[in-house]
């Protein structure tokens, strides 16, 4: 299934059906009179977020979405029937954003089952059975019905995810969440192997969080250079955020300053958000090299590095526990602290 992370759509809630003018015509009646009854209400515009959907692919086939009008009134007194409200589903995270300006949020659907009416449909006329007094004994008046809303919308989804994962391109953030989760993301030995963001479930200690792994930043992205910056909006939403250094990049120091940089200059709380550096790939150098560049980074101003290696899994255990700290408390019975778990690698602990 292809990503598609926005996508402008037309939509056009149902107009009121017209009031009906009908005067009561019977056999063997001595008096007849207006009979016309109301016009229906026309259909709604709703949005409702589902699980199971992590795309807008669909809207891209599908642009234009109209809800049922409603149906005249009738003679007799009948009024008539309101349309039908038009639902459209839609992935959790998704904005709905005014085409007008392309900034004001209408609406923001967070939790599976949310659901807003965007349009209102328009409300039915009334019949001429409605005016009927006793000075008026035969109207002819009658109401149109209310017309329908129409606009045009922009669609952007944020995906949901507790753990966002950042770093340089070739940093080994596909491998990475191959690791620690069931994604199977593209590895490949050049930049930007991964063009979409991908999600992965993590299980670690009786505990389960989302992580998100977007394409790589490089210097400039907030000014649109690489990929630029429009994946960054699906981790605006994260607890804690992964920023990975390849080792055997030319400066890991650089790499740390790169992304910080970027991550500042896109705004919308990223910088603030808190972030664990991991030291990757490690399994590839020495220890007295690791030990290197942990000073190097530290001199830059990270606070505590995680030696890790995603090809092996070495230094995981410490980093997803550090990971964990930043997540709601668990539900269920978490390893007491200081036990080591099968797999643990306390030699990497962080520095």
């Amino acid at each position: 299934m292809h990503f598609l992370d926005q996508a402008k759509i037309y939509i056009r809630s149902g107009a009121g059906g017209p009031g009906a003018v009908s005067f009561r015509r019977e056999k063997y009646v001595e008096y007849g009179g207006p009979d016309g009854g109301n016009g229906g209400k026309g259909g709604d515009i709703v949005f409702e977020a589902v699980p199971g959907l992590n795309t807008l692919i669909d809207f891209r086939y599908t642009q234009h979405f109209k809800a049922q009008r409603g149906v005249h009134g009738s003679g007799k007194n009948r009024n008539g029937a309101a349309g039908k409200d038009l639902v459209i589903k839609v992935p959790i995270g998704t904005q709905i954003i005014s085409d007008e300006d392309g900034e004001t949020v209408l609406a923001d659907l967070t939790e599976a089952g949310q659901r807003v009416i965007l349009l209102e449909g328009g409300m039915g006329g009334r019949g001429n059975a409605s005016y009927k007094t006793s000075t008026n004994r035969a109207p002819r008046q009658h109401q149109p019905g209310i017309p329908f809303e129409e606009m045009y919308v922009w669609l952007r989804l944020k995906l949901l995810a507790d753990v966002g994962l950042v770093g340089l391109p070739n940093a080994g953030k596909s491998t990475f969440i191959n690791q620690i989760t069931n994604t199977k993301a593209k590895v490949g030995d050049y930049a930007f192997t991964t063009l979409r963001p991908q999600l992965g479930v993590v299980r670690h200690k009786n505990r389960e969080f989302v992580l998100a792994d977007i394409p790589g930043l490089i210097a400039g992205a907030a000014e649109g250079a690489g990929v630029g910056d429009r994946f960054l909006g699906h981790i605006e939403r994260c607890r804690v955020l992964i920023h990975l250094i390849d080792i055997n990049g030319t400066d890991p120091a650089e790499a740390l300053e790169i992304v910080e940089d970027e991550l500042a200059a896109y705004g919308e709380g990223l910088d603030e958000k808190p972030r664990l550096i991991a030291l990757n790939k490690i399994d590839t150098v020495d220890r007295e090299l690791v030990n290197a560049f942990i000073k190097e980074l530290k001199a830059a101003g990270a606070d505590k590095i995680y030696p890790i290696s995603g090809a092996t899994g070495k230094g995981m255990t410490a980093l997803l526990n550090a990971v964990t700290t930043f997540l709601p408390a668990a539900t269920g019975t978490e390893r007491p602290a200081g036990e080591q778990e099968e797999g643990d690698d306390t030699p990497w602990s962080p520095v």
